[in-house]
């Protein structure tokens, strides 16, 4: 037997006790194949954050789709790395869109509010601004379009728990950046 079937054997016996709930076949799993799924998530997100954020995406989505692989149709790596790139080329499109639409929100906001334009305003910017464009856009989502958890989740082509996380830490991060107003306590 050639050393590439074997492998792919090997693979396919780990994505059946994947699909049993087997956590340790999805940890060898994940030691096989991370190193080409982040040069390919690595390649099209150019952020390595994005990328390992991507590629635990994926491990779930194998974890929870172990049972559905069908070795006729391609190798596990194969199965792997089309998760990967389209779920990258869709956060890509994605990210694109949010930005534009936040473009769009901030524009808005400031021609029918003109009296925001102050060093307020200026100081809430800067510190959107300073957070990582996947918190950023999160924030703008949010708080400029109103959008859901569910509703960033499926515009970002994320889970619905990284968009909470991502929140959390986006909110954290303007507490501690933006002092709050004299005698009003600063979150933790």
């Amino acid at each position: 037997m050639r050393e590439d079937n074997r492998v792919e054997v090997a693979d396919e016996l780990l994505l059946r006790s994947i699909a049993g709930g087997d956590r340790d076949a999805l940890a060898e799993l994940y030691d096989r194949h991370v190193g080409v799924m982040m040069a390919v998530a690595m390649r099209i997100l150019r952020d390595r954050t994005d990328a390992e954020d991507l590629l635990h995406d994926v491990f779930i989505e194998a974890w929870q789709k172990a049972a559905d692989f069908d070795g006729a149709r391609g190798s596990v790596r194969s199965w792997l790395l089309m998760r990967v790139r389209s779920r990258a080329i869709d956060r890509t499109r994605s990210l694109a869109v949010a930005r534009q639409h936040a473009v769009i929100a901030k524009a808005s906001v400031t021609a029918f509010h003109p009296e925001w334009e102050t060093a307020d305003h200026e100081r809430a910017e800067r510190a959107l601004r300073n957070l990582p464009d996947e918190q950023r856009v999160l924030v703008e989502l949010s708080y400029f379009e109103g959008l859901t958890y569910r509703e960033m989740a499926e515009r970002a082509g994320i889970p619905i728990g990284t968009v909470r996380s991502r929140l959390s830490a986006a909110m954290q991060k303007l507490r501690r950046d933006l002092p709050a107003e004299p005698g009003v306590e600063a979150g933790p």
